[in-house]
C-alpha cells in the first residue's frame, strides 16, 4: 500500500486528460506531461514521484527504477508492458498495470481497414488524386471477400479482428503458442510457415519479447504467398523493415501496412524516416493503432482506476507482474 497521504503521480506521454480528471476527483495531485522524456530528462521527471503513468515509448528500465526508489506504482497506458522492466519492478515491490483490453477494438478496426485499403490500392489511388493523376482502373483491385487473412497472435486484438474479417467474408487461419479456442469460422494452424504459405495478408499481433523479435525476415517472407500483404500493428521489433522493403520492391509482396517501427521519433516533433517510405501500396501510420479518442479514453480510466484500488486499498487486482 502507499506510503504517503499525497503521492506525487506523473502521467507522460499525452495520457488522456480523463485519467488526470479521475485521479483528480479522487484527492491526488497529478502532473501531465506530453512528451516521452529519456535519461536526465526522465530522471528530472520522475525525481521524488511515486507513481508513474507511460505509454508505448517511454522505458523504465533496471536502472531508471534503480535510481527512482520512491517508485510504488506504474501503470501502462497501452495493453503491451514490455517497456518496463517487470522483473526488477516485481523485486521492489512494485505492481504494474496495463489496460488489456481498452483499446482492442480501435486496432482491430484499423487492421480491417488496412486490408480494404490495400487490396484496393486506396493509398497509391489517393496520392494520384491529389498530385491530378487519375487512375481509373481495376488492374491490381481486388475484393476482400473470399480471401485468406493469416492471424499471428490471437489474443484480444488478434481474436477481434478475427470476427471482423469473417463479417467480410473472409476466410480465417491463425497461429498462437498458446492453445486457443477459435471463433467464428476461423482455424488454428500448428505450424506459422503453413500461415504464411496460405495466407492472402498476414496481421501481426503478438508482444515484444525474445522469441517475437525479428520473427517476420527474409525467411519467413520469402515462404509468403506471392503477392500477399503484411500487416503490422503489434511491436515495430517483430518485422525485418529492410527485408520487408526488399519483398515489396522485387514484387514478392503486393503491399504491406505498418503502424509500428523499430526506431520510432519520441514526440511529432521530430522527424520520421523508414526504408518503406515511397514503396508502392505501403501504407505507413505513426503508431495509432489504439489511438482514438474511444480508447484513449477508456484506456485512462481503466488505469487510473487501477491506481486508484491501490492506493486506498492495496489492491492489486489485475497486475501483470503479481498474483
Amino acid at each position: 500500500m502507499r506510503k504517503k497521504q499525497k503521492p506525487r503521480i506523473v502521467l507522460l506521454e499525452n495520457i488522456h486528460v480523463g485519467a488526470k480528471n479521475a485521479l483528480e476527483e479522487a484527492g491526488y495531485d497529478v502532473e501531465l506531461l506530453s512528451d516521452s522524456p529519456s535519461g536526465t530528462a526522465l530522471d528530472e521527471a520522475l525525481r521524488g514521484a511515486q507513481v508513474l503513468g507511460i505509454r508505448s515509448k517511454t522505458q523504465v528500465t533496471a536502472e531508471v527504477l534503480k535510481r527512482h526508489p520512491s517508485l510504488e506504482l506504474i501503470g501502462c497506458f497501452c495493453i503491451g508492458t514490455d517497456q518496463v522492466d517487470l522483473k526488477r519492478a516485481n523485486a521492489m515491490g512494485i505492481p504494474v498495470f496495463n489496460a488489456p483490453h481498452s483499446n482492442t477494438r480501435s486496432v482491430a478496426e484499423l487492421v480491417i481497414a488496412e486490408i480494404v485499403a490495400l487490396s484496393r490500392q486506396l493509398g497509391d489511388r489517393n496520392t494520384n488524386a491529389h498530385k491530378g493523376v487519375w487512375t481509373k482502373s481495376a488492374e491490381g483491385a481486388h475484393e476482400v471477400r473470399g480471401k485468406t487473412l493469416g492471424i499471428v497472435g490471437y489474443g484480444h486484438i488478434g481474436s477481434q479482428v478475427s470476427v471482423l474479417a469473417e463479417a467480410f467474408g473472409m476466410k480465417v487461419l491463425f497461429y498462437d503458442v498458446v492453445k486457443k479456442l477459435p471463433l467464428g469460422n476461423s482455424q488454428s494452424v500448428s505450424k506459422i510457415s503453413d500461415l504464411l504459405k496460405a495466407s492472402d495478408f498476414v496481421s501481426l499481433h503478438v508482444p515484444d519479447t525474445v522469441q517475437t523479435r525479428g520473427m517476420i525476415g527474409t525467411k519467413e517472407l520469402r515462404a509468403m504467398k506471392k503477392g500477399a500483404a503484411l500487416i503490422n500493428a503489434s511491436r515495430g521489433t517483430v518485422v525485418d523493415i529492410e527485408a520487408l522493403a526488399d519483398s515489396i520492391r522485387s514484387g514478392a509482396l503486393s503491399g504491406a501496412a505498418i503502424d509500428v517501427f523499430p526506431e520510432e521519433p519520441a514526440s511529432n516533433k521530430q522527424k520520421f524516416t523508414s526504408p518503406l517510405q515511397g514503396l508502392p501500396n505501403v501504407i505507413l501510420t505513426p503508431h495509432i493503432g489504439g489511438s482514438t479518442l474511444e480508447a484513449q479514453e477508456a484506456i485512462g480510466l481503466e488505469v487510473a482506476a487501477s491506481f486508484i484500488a491501490y492506493l486506498t486499498k492495496g489492491t492489486t487486482t489485475g497486475a501483470v507482474n503479481f498474483p
